[in-house]
């Protein structure tokens, strides 16, 4: 949990956000990482990948927006998918692997996913992207029948009554992605995968975080979520800090998010939904 204490602090204004890519940037220089920014009208993403990448091999990326609402220091919306990240380039970052590991930290997801949309419209940020694992609210768990809500307009089995669970939305096209997150360890949370068609424009709920503009441009994309404001009372409000979390679930959904993602890294066959 140390780095979700060093991210306690809102990430609204412009010097806010500055001091986050500060810290993720010490973080993943001290653990070899190489960092660049791609700059943009209102903000600032920070890509972090290997000194000893392959340009030629295929990448996985693992994203997650820095910045919060105003007002909110936004403990699981975001700073929990920016720990997540920096945890799994820290377990990661220095394994032989097929793919590559590319970290992405946006700005101004809150802001209409500008960051992420600003990211995807640069082509070569998008070459050999094998595909994109975006994390988004992580730390959050409820355990009182009725504290899980389900989006409106959808039937979802869920596995729980209540909210102890772990979801993965990825679109139908790229059914590997979600299938990687589907091979868990019984001791973990239990991870809920939803495929979703016609790039989720029939579930406009679903399209609410980074992984939307990936789909766009038929990149594979999933997000994983502790379903944000269907479990969390404190989200965009002052009270979403790192008291509210459960910690075992957080360290929990982190395991599963590296596992999945070292599976990823690992495979060579492609990430598309086989052809009937």
């Amino acid at each position: 949990m140390g780095h979700m204490e060093a991210l306690n602090h809102e990430r609204f204004t412009e010097d806010d956000r500055r001091r986050t890519r500060d810290y993720a940037s010490e973080v993943l220089q001290a653990e070899g990482w190489v960092i660049s920014e791609q700059t943009f009208d209102t903000g600032v993403n920070l890509v972090a990948q290997r000194p000893d990448a392959d340009p030629s091999a295929e990448k996985i990326l693992v994203a997650a927006h820095y910045d919060s609402v105003r007002g909110s220091p936004g403990a699981d919306d975001n700073a929990s998918g920016v720990a997540a990240a920096l945890e799994v380039a820290s377990i990661l970052g220095n394994r032989p692997t097929n793919r590559t590991l590319q970290i992405v930290l946006f700005d101004q997801e809150e802001a209409q996913l500008v960051g992420s949309s600003a990211y995807v419209e640069e082509a070569r940020n998008l070459e050999n992207v094998a595909g994109v694992v975006v994390l988004e609210m992580l730390g959050y768990a409820c355990y009182t029948e009725g504290c899980q809500q389900q989006p409106a307009g959808l039937s979802i089995a869920t596995p729980s009554k209540v909210g102890d669970f772990l979801a993965v939305v990825g679109d139908t096209e790229h059914r590997p992605l979600l299938e990687a997150f589907e091979r868990t360890d019984a001791n973990l949370p239990t991870t809920l995968t939803l495929p979703v068609p016609a790039k989720g424009l029939l579930s406009p709920m679903l399209l609410l975080s980074d992984h939307t503009p990936f789909w766009f441009k038929n990149v594979g994309a999933v997000m994983v979520t502790d379903t944000a404001f269907l479990r969390n009372p404190h989200y965009h409000r002052s009270s979403d800090t790192p008291d509210t979390f459960d910690r075992d679930f957080f360290q929990g959904v982190t395991q599963i998010v590296a596992n999945a993602t070292s599976g990823l890294l690992a495979g060579q066959t492609p990430l598309l939904t086989p052809r009937p």
